[in-house]
């Protein structure tokens, strides 16, 4: 009875360790995006553009704080990030100054760390917004801002921005 009950808890001591490393790992998912960025993307008539994106951990570094420019246009907008540890999920709540608001749950799908609002109906259409971030490597990445107005089967880009590290 005693061996018995020391492999149980043996086990749940396995387990209990296995849940923490999983969860500090997914804690840090967004780590790469930290730091002071160039941002480039380019106008539907080809002229390219040039903003500033400012990612901060707060809140004793459990949230990331976002602040990005597009000083041509005078367009900027802020995100809060944060892990929430007992659901081992991301949201983000993003806000600007044309009056833009959304709500987003994150998830990865392969090397793709991804932000998506849950679907809403706009114009008679149900439509699922998203942003995918991709190719990340210490000094670059790239941002993809995509809608889809088939449950997601399909995704059409709107906006693609390339990160630098200053």
């Amino acid at each position: 009875m005693k061996k018995h009950l020391l492999t149980a808890l043996a086990v749940a001591l396995l387990i209990s360790f296995r849940g923490m490393a999983q969860s500090e790992q997914t804690e840090h998912e967004y780590d790469f995006w930290v730091g002071d960025w160039n941002a480039t993307w380019k106008k539907q008539d080809g002229t390219e553009i040039h903003g500033t994106n400012r990612i901060e951990k707060t809140l004793d570094g459990k949230v990331l704080q976002e602040h990005f420019n597009d000083p041509s246009t005078g367009f900027k907008g802020t995100s809060i990030s944060v892990f929430n540890p007992n659901t081992k999920v991301w949201h983000q709540a993003w806000a600007d100054n044309q009056g833009g608001y959304f709500n987003f749950i994150g998830e990865t799908s392969g090397d793709k760390k991804i932000f998506k609002t849950l679907p809403v109906e706009r114009n008679g259409k149900t439509i699922v917004l998203r942003m995918v971030f991709y190719n990340i490597t210490d000094k670059a990445m790239t941002w993809d801002w995509e809608s889809s107005t088939d449950g997601g089967t399909t995704w059409n880009l709107n906006w693609r921005i390339e990160y630098t590290r200053k």
